[in-house]
C-alpha cells in the first residue's frame, strides 16, 4: 500500500502540483481512508522527501554502475550517464519532474537528507571528467566542476521539453548532448 500511496501521489503531484494536492485527493484517488495513508507518511512533506531520496538513490546507483564498468573509457561513460539521464525522463519523467520542480517545498531537515545524495552524483560527473582530462580523453584546461554542472543543465532540464513519444527518441537527444559536450558547437 506503501507503493500505491508513492505512486499515486507522484501523479497527482505531476498533474496538480505539491502545495494544490491534499491527502485527501491522495486517498479519495485510492479509496483508502486518511488512517491508511498515516499509517505509512507522517505528512505530505514527508511522502515528498520520500519521493525525492528514492528517485535520486536510484539516479546515483544507476550512475556508479555506468561508472565502474571497466570496459567503457570516459568519453563512453559521460555518453551513457547522459543517456541514462534522458531515458529516465521516459521511465521515471513525473519523478523526475516533481524532484526538480518541488524541492522548493521541503523544510531545511528533509533537504539535509537529500541534498548530500545529489550532490554525490555531480561529484561522481567531475570525478570522470578529471579522470578523462588526466588520461588525455578530455582538454587540459577544462574546470571538471563547472562541466559537471553544464552536463547537469543540460539533461535535467530536458524533463521540461522532452517527450519520449515525440520526433526524437531518448537515444537521439541523447546522442545530440553528448556530441554538443564532447565536440561543441563551433564547425
Amino acid at each position: 500500500m506503501k507503493e500505491k500511496i508513492t505512486e499515486q501521489s507522484i501523479r497527482l503531484f505531476e498533474k496538480k502540483g505539491f502545495t494544490e494536492t491534499s491527502i485527501q485527493d491522495i486517498v479519495d484517488s485510492l479509496g483508502v481512508t486518511k488512517g491508511t495513508y498515516y499509517y505509512y507518511f507522517s505528512s505530505k512533506e514527508e511522502l515528498l522527501m520520500d519521493i525525492h531520496i528514492k528517485y535520486i538513490k536510484n539516479l546515483v546507483e544507476a550512475q556508479e554502475k555506468i561508472l565502474y564498468s571497466e570496459h567503457n573509457n570516459c568519453k563512453e561513460k559521460l555518453a551513457e550517464i547522459v543517456y541514462m539521464l534522458i531515458g529516465n525522463i521516459d521511465n521515471q519523467g513525473p519523478s523526475a519532474k516533481i524532484f526538480f520542480r518541488e524541492m522548493k517545498n521541503l523544510k531545511p531537515e528533509h533537504l539535509e537528507k537529500i541534498i548530500p545524495i545529489r550532490d554525490q552524483f555531480r561529484i561522481n560527473i567531475e570525478q570522470l571528467i578529471r579522470e578523462g582530462i588526466d588520461n588525455g580523453e578530455f582538454k587540459e584546461h577544462l574546470n571538471a566542476p563547472i562541466i559537471a554542472l553544464g552536463v547537469l543543465g543540460v539533461t535535467n532540464w530536458s524533463y521540461q521539453w522532452f517527450k519520449p513519444e515525440g520526433s526524437k527518441s531518448a537515444k537521439e537527444v541523447s546522442d545530440i548532448f553528448v556530441d554538443m559536450i564532447l565536440n561543441g558547437v563551433a564547425k
